[in-house]
């Protein structure tokens, strides 16, 4: 039986952009389990209150409801032991959560300041306005102020993936000789941005560069052959 995912969509029901659903949908491929993803906007609170919270990731996996994408990957290791690791053990549990607790500090609103006007773009209308409301309330400024001088920022931006930069130099993944949580943790990241907006975050020349195109092609192109925002651009 199929785990079932509630995951993030925009107008397009197949733009799937959160980068928390991105972390739970690589880590599900990576132990290889199959799943349903069913389309959720932000919006739509009640279709998710069986989970006794209002934000996604979830999953139903049976009868067993899991929210929150750390909760998930460490609910993924338990219960499909048997299956490739996530972590590849307790060393490796300590080092994803440190990932993941600088991800969402340092990566988040770095990334966020300067795509968040494009994410609202592709929003359902019912949407669009809960997140103007919520977002512009969280940087203190209109969406349009926030992402005005992107160009100049974005230095900033590339500066601070210095620490990841620096392991990626040397080797391929975040997690040693296989790809573990802690990349899918990042990725996400940059997969969100992909999916929302056209605006380049990263050089050709940046070793991030080449390892989110190795990542883009993890799982027979799983992320790589997403629907983004240039698709839309182009359709």
């Amino acid at each position: 039986m199929a785990i079932t995912l509630y995951d993030l969509a925009g107008a397009d029901p197949d733009l799937r952009f959160s980068p928390y659903c991105w972390r739970t949908r690589m880590a599900l491929a990576h132990k290889d389990l199959p799943v349903k993803r069913l389309p959720w906007r932000f919006t739509d609170k009640t279709k998710i209150k069986f989970s006794g919270q209002e934000k996604v990731p979830v999953i139903k996996d049976g009868t067993t409801t899991v929210a929150d994408s750390w909760t998930i990957a460490e609910y993924l290791e338990e219960t499909y032991s048997e299956r490739p690791s996530l972590f590849g053990g307790s060393g490796g549990v300590a080092h994803a959560f440190f990932i993941n607790a600088w991800a969402d500090t340092i990566m988040l609103p770095g990334i966020g300041r300067l795509i968040v006007r494009d994410i609202w773009a592709l929003l359902d209308p019912k949407d669009q306005d809960y997140f103007r409301t919520t977002r512009e309330k969280q940087f203190g400024a209109t969406l349009e102020s926030i992402t005005a001088d992107r160009d100049k920022r974005v230095a900033d931006f590339r500066h601070s993936l210095f620490p990841i930069r620096r392991v990626l130099k040397t080797r391929d993944w975040l997690g040693g000789d296989e790809p573990s949580y802690a990349d899918y943790i990042v990725f996400g990241q940059f997969q969100w941005a992909r999916c929302t907006s056209t605006f380049e975050l990263l050089t050709p020349d940046d070793p991030v560069t080449a390892w989110r195109t190795r990542m883009l092609d993890l799982f027979g192109n799983l992320a790589g052959s997403a629907k983004t925002a240039a698709d839309l651009q182009a359709a």
